[in-house]
């Protein structure tokens, strides 16, 4: 497994892959991995020869620095993650790579990217979409796998590649549950032990508001 630092220097790997007429998968995350990117990073192999894990915490799409600066980054366990299930490329470039000195380019996402958390974190999909974009150029995939925990991020990514033009088949990955059925997350990690106890209510709520829909 080769962990490659820069746009640059992944220009080099995906072009490698490609003239042994590889075929690449992406993964993008944030780190923090768990068995819901377990579950895309298996998605993404069932699809293609060669997988990347993208593992990069995005300034762009934090509202709050002190949640920025707060988020987990495990970075040798999510190594050693990658490497138990067999991902090829691990892409982790630093901020600096990312968004050099002068950097002054966005990709603004449209109606979708509105209410629901668009309306709550002004922004943040502005960083996605930016973010997304430039991962993509970067690592050139064939296809990139995003799980529909986040299903408005998932459609405002499907808009973008529509949009833009951009050579690469977006695949939903399956949400994968705790038993209780919370949907597993890395800022789960945030949750007071009360707060976790509470949280199946959620989706205990929207399967009861599905039930009650379907019954007219």
């Amino acid at each position: 497994m080769q962990i490659v630092e820069s746009p640059s220097a992944m220009h080099v790997w995906s072009a490698e892959q490609r003239s042994l007429g590889q075929r690449i998968g992406l993964v993008p995350t944030m780190g923090a991995l768990h068995e819901g990117h377990l579950g895309l990073i298996a998605e993404a192999r069932r699809h293609c020869d060669v997988v990347v894990v993208s593992i990069f915490v995005n300034p762009l799409q934090f509202n709050r620095s002190d949640d920025f600066e707060g988020y987990p980054r495990p970075r040798s366990d999510d190594i050693e993650q990658c490497r138990a299930h067999g991902v090829d490329a691990i892409y982790a470039p630093t901020v600096a790579e990312m968004y050099p000195s002068g950097f002054d380019t966005h990709v603004e996402p449209g109606a979708v990217a509105e209410g629901l958390e668009g309306a709550g974190r002004p922004g943040h999909f502005r960083g996605v979409a930016t973010v997304v974009t430039k991962l993509c150029n970067a690592v050139r995939p064939d296809v990139a796998v995003f799980g529909e925990k986040d299903y408005q991020q998932l459609q405002i990514i499907c808009r973008l590649v529509t949009d833009l033009d951009l050579p690469v088949q977006i695949l939903p990955g399956a949400i994968i549950r705790d038993p209780d059925g919370v949907a597993l997350s890395s800022r789960n990690a945030y949750l007071s032990p009360a707060q976790r106890r509470a949280a199946p209510a959620l989706i205990k709520a929207l399967r009861r508001a599905a039930d009650r829909l379907a019954e007219g």
